[in-house]
C-alpha cells in the first residue's frame, strides 16, 4: 500500500497549509527592521534549524508575500533577476549600500553588510 501525502487524500483542506519551517522563515524575515538585512545563513542560524539552502529555498518559493529584500546573499550582491525591485526598496528603506566598482557588470550596488547586517537583537522579540 503507498502512502499518499494529506494534499492528496483531500484536495483542498491543505492547499494553503505553508510547512512549519516556512511558516518560520517567513515570519523571521518580516521581523527584519527596513534597512536592514539577514543573510540565508543569518535566518538559518536564528531559527537554530536548516541552513542558507533550505531558508533560500523557503524564500523563492513562499517569500513573495514578505520583505524578501531583507534576506540576502552574504556578499551582498543583489538577488539576480530581481536587482532593480530590490534597489527601489533598499533605497526607500535606507538600507546601506556601497557603490558597484566600474568594471561591477551592470554598475550595481551592493549591500554594505558591515553596516546593514541586523543580528536578530532588538526588536526580536518572540523569538521563533
Amino acid at each position: 500500500m503507498s502512502e499518499q501525502s494529506p494534499a492528496e487524500d483531500t484536495p483542498g483542506e491543505y492547499a494553503d497549509a505553508l510547512p512549519e519551517y516556512a511558516e518560520r522563515v517567513l515570519d523571521a524575515a518580516e521581523r527584519i527592521p527596513p534597512g536592514r538585512v539577514m543573510t540565508y545563513g543569518d535566518v538559518a542560524e536564528w531559527l537554530e534549524e536548516g541552513g542558507p539552502r533550505q531558508v533560500g529555498r523557503v524564500m523563492s518559493l513562499y517569500g513573495g508575500a514578505v520583505p524578501w529584500w531583507r534576506v540576502v546573499r552574504a556578499d551582498g550582491v543583489l538577488l539576480p533577476g530581481h536587482e532593480l525591485r530590490a534597489l527601489d526598496h533598499y533605497r526607500a528603506e535606507g538600507t546601506p549600500l556601497k557603490q558597484a566598482a566600474r568594471s561591477a557588470e551592470g554598475h550595481l550596488p551592493r549591500l554594505d553588510m558591515r553596516r546593514a547586517r541586523w543580528d536578530g537583537g532588538a526588536g526580536a522579540e518572540g523569538h521563533i
